[in-house]
């Protein structure tokens, strides 16, 4: 079981990012999938969830409808693309595979000017 992080960076505050998190070795189709985050000196915190076939989504509380999680099944890939960044969403973001309890290496995401 594998998943890798890309598409972490450095953007500007009320910038956007695309993170991709691609999945090897299981069935990626038949799994829910997540994003957690964790900053520097914070507990790591739940971001989103998607179900199995992509039809129901959910957000952590901080959210507030800039963050968008999806799915492509086809491409064994989850996505999170972030709008609206503020820098206290500066942390590393992580995938997860719930079920399987496999954690990404994570990707950076600095928000600053």
């Amino acid at each position: 079981v594998q998943v890798v992080e890309f598409g972490g960076g450095l953007v500007q505050p009320g910038g956007s990012l695309r993170l991709s998190c691609a999945a090897s070795g299981f069935t990626f189709s038949v799994y829910r999938m997540s994003w957690y985050r964790q900053a520097p000196g914070k507990e790591r915190e739940f971001v989103a969830r998607i179900s199995v076939s992509g039809s129901s989504t959910t957000y952590g509380d901080f959210v507030k409808g800039r963050f968008t999680i999806s799915r492509d099944n086809a491409k064994n890939t989850l996505y999170l693309q972030m709008n609206s960044l503020k820098p206290e969403d500066t942390a590393v973001y992580y995938c997860y595979v719930p079920t399987l309890n496999s954690w990404g290496q994570g990707t950076q995401v600095t928000v600053s000017l």
